[in-house]
């Protein structure tokens, strides 16, 4: 009687157990992190996409185009199955990072802007142009609300974990509190590392943010200049290595220094690069050879800088001549594994958590 319970109940819970194996890498998918890296042509638009779903937008790429980066933007946001985008975050008032902001709310509801305040480089036309744009969409009636950020400041965003680190020209003096192994330690590579003068554009105003998710630390500084960067890793890690670097100023040599791309160490690193904008040989050669890089993907091939200077083509999402528009997506699982996936190609690419 006991052997045809037993029989029976097995046979009552395989079902139950075929569903509930079938449905488990949907869930494992859905308690991951996404990452869009949007092909804005040389600007920046990256959307992290938390479990929930909850949305935070950094940058949103050029002005003008008949609205190809803020139409891209919601392409990808609608792919990740979302009707608006809870928060965007501008790192500086540029064109290529706030140029956008006006064609996308009008094509996306938006719930939080987030900034670093006021406008520094005045002296800049085009600058201050995408500037006004940008206070007359916060003038606007049913504007989003506004954060104006601030150093040390953890942002209210759903599902991960996001601290400013710089914003305004302001830096962290002190190593993050829950930054991960190397924090606070000193920085063998700033004595090989030159210094530079002070910036005074509003790349070093960057709004910068090291987020959290899971085992996972992603560093995204916008287009903080080298001289900022120092501060940040010299003679003293402030950051802690990272998992994931959002390369900075495109891949340009005016940021992304020795002393700072091998203090965080990065396992993976990802160039919002255009074809004719960043990617510079200098740049790239750090990045390429830093301490445990295991993979550097490109969202364009670099054109000047030439085969020497460019990873191989399955790993850039638009090769050379392209204005395809493809991008690449980082998924992040909360044991550290990472994934990217290439719209070009149609591949991913896993890295096992170590």
């Amino acid at each position: 009687m006991l052997r045809k319970l037993f029989c029976l109940l097995a046979l009552g819970f395989a079902p139950l157990a075929a569903a509930s194996a079938q449905s488990s890498p949907a869930n494992a998918e859905n308690s991951s992190l996404k990452v869009y890296f949007i092909d804005v042509e040389g600007g920046q638009a990256t959307l992290f996409v938390t479990p929930g779903p909850h949305a935070l937008l950094i940058d949103t790429g050029w002005e003008g185009n008949n609205g190809r980066d803020a139409d891209r933007i919601v392409a990808a946001a609608h792919g990740a199955g979302l009707t608006r985008i809870d928060d965007v975050l501008i790192t500086h008032f540029h064109q290529d990072h706030v140029g956008g902001v006006p064609q996308l709310l009008a094509r996306i509801p938006v719930g939080t802007l987030i900034d670093h305040g006021v406008n520094r480089e005045e002296s800049d036309p085009a600058t201050h142009a995408v500037y006004v744009d940008y206070q007359k969409v916060l003038a606007s009636p049913g504007t989003p609300q506004r954060i104006i950020a601030h150093v040390g400041q953890v942002l209210p965003i759903a599902g991960m974990q996001v601290e400013v680190v710089s914003a305004d020209g302001q830096l962290i003096t002190k190593p993050l509190p829950d930054a991960g192994t190397g924090a606070g330690s000193p920085n063998p590579a700033c004595k090989q590392t030159e210094v530079r003068p002070t910036d005074q554009t509003e790349n070093a105003r960057s709004l910068g943010v090291v987020l959290h998710f899971g085992k996972t630390t992603l560093v995204d500084l916008g287009d903080l200049t080298w001289d900022k960067e120092r501060l940040l890793m010299c003679p003293n890690n402030l950051l802690g290595h990272a998992e994931v670097y959002i390369v900075s100023h495109h891949g340009w040599d005016h940021s992304g220094s020795p002393a700072f791309v091998n203090g965080l160490s990065p396992r993976l690193a990802i160039m919002d690069n255009g074809g004719t904008k960043g990617g510079s040989p200098a740049a790239w050669q750090t990045i390429q050879y830093s301490p445990g890089l295991e993979d550097l993907w490109q969202l364009h091939y670099a054109e000047a800088s030439g085969p020497l200077y460019n990873v191989p083509d399955e790993r850039i999402a638009n090769l050379k001549g392209g204005a395809d528009g493809n991008e690449l997506v980082l998924t992040v699982t909360r044991d550290g594994t990472l994934s990217v996936f290439s719209a070009r190609t149609g591949a991913t690419r896993t890295y096992p958590a170590p």
